[in-house]
């Protein structure tokens, strides 16, 4: 090989060494921001078949702050609810996948206090998508997991074979503009009248908490809402109460079970002027029996909601007991029930 060859040789070979330098330099990895797909069963359902006491958990290993702008969660026929959190990988300790919730200690409750809400499903709904605008997230802190109460449902005279999965779509902390915080209020105080209709009401003073944790009165913004109530149940409303009693409605629902119960509040509803949250929850009863809190053919009334406070907000009647004060209003019963208030730190 003479001299000028060896130079076009030598030439070429630093091109292509150039080239896969350039190629692997250029490699920017894995995308940050593409959406995080966990699936989670099978679940094999007989006719007529109902598990209401299981939990999911989904350990995401993560070593650092994820900023989630969207979930979406995919199910299909037999799949009736679930709420999901994220919690601390030490709080309900165990290994990942489904097992008994009381074998942890699961309750929705503790779950809020120590991480926050994640996603809420509508009931039997499919197929559901919970998207903030651009800028907008959860902030969910290192070594966390999603953990879930699921209700499975099989109506059919068939088998059927469950096969849900959830996706989390993160965003980059330098987009981030606004932080979600969890709303999460239930009323566990129900007995619904037989062969009647029935309105139960917890109404939550906010302001006192605000006050003694930021030394002024609420402020921020309700950003996206959704109900959680089954077949008996016909409205949801969540109203905001100023200290001299008016109210303005922040969200309301009169979908029935199976549609999409939740979604944006556009434009947001902000709490600035008022001091309480007021849960209201009707139901038509046309058995003839009374219908209490729980899974099955009970009934629930809870609200899930976000908002940019820096704290979580949580409460209304945790634990099931008889409704109070009831008065007869038209042909509807009415109740009212105290509000225990909790709120913890969003931005640990």
């Amino acid at each position: 090989m003479n001299a000028a060859m060896r130079m076009r040789v030598a030439s070429v070979g630093l091109f292509v060494l150039s080239v896969v330098v350039s190629a692997c330099a250029s490699d920017p990895g894995p995308d940050p921001t593409a959406p995080q797909t966990y699936e989670f069963g099978p679940y094999s359902l007989s006719p007529g078949e109902e598990v209401n006491k299981s939990c999911v958990q989904i350990t995401l290993h993560n070593e650092d702050y994820l900023f989630i702008n969207s979930v979406e969660l995919t199910t299909g026929a037999g799949f009736h609810h679930s709420n999901w959190f994220w919690v601390p990988e030490s709080t309900f300790a165990g290994e990942d996948g489904t097992f008994d919730c009381d074998s942890r200690n699961y309750n929705e409750a503790t779950a809020a206090i120590f991480g926050g809400v994640l996603f809420a499903q509508s009931t039997q709904a499919p197929h559901e998508v919970q998207a903030f605008p651009p800028g907008m997230a959860i902030k969910i802190p290192p070594h966390a997991k999603l953990f879930t109460q699921i209700h499975l449902l099989n109506p059919s005279d068939g088998p059927l074979e469950v096969t849900p999965k959830i996706a989390i779509k993160p965003m980059l902390e330098a987009d981030v503009t606004t932080l979600m915080a969890g709303i999460s209020f239930e009323d566990q105080a129900l007995a619904l009248p037989s062969m009647m209709a029935s309105r139960f009401t917890v109404e939550c003073n906010i302001a006192e908490r605000h006050q003694a944790i930021f030394g002024r009165q609420p402020d921020f913004n309700i950003y996206y809402a959704l109900a959680h109530y089954h077949e008996h149940g016909t409205k949801l409303t969540v109203e905001a109460v100023k200290a001299s009693g008016e109210s303005a409605v922040v969200f309301t629902t009169q979908n029935k079970v199976g549609d999409v119960l939740g979604g944006p509040i556009d434009p947001p509803f902000s709490m600035a002027g008022y001091s309480k949250l007021r849960m209201s929850c009707e139901f038509l009863n046309q058995t003839p029996k009374v219908i209490r809190w729980g899974v099955g053919d009970q009934e629930m009334c809870v609200f899930l909601a976000f908002s940019d406070s820096q704290y979580n907000w949580g409460g209304g009647v945790l634990s099931e007991g008889p409704p109070e004060n009831p008065v007869m209003v038209g042909n509807m019963m009415t109740y009212t029930n105290g509000c225990t208030v909790f709120a913890n730190d969003a931005s640990r």
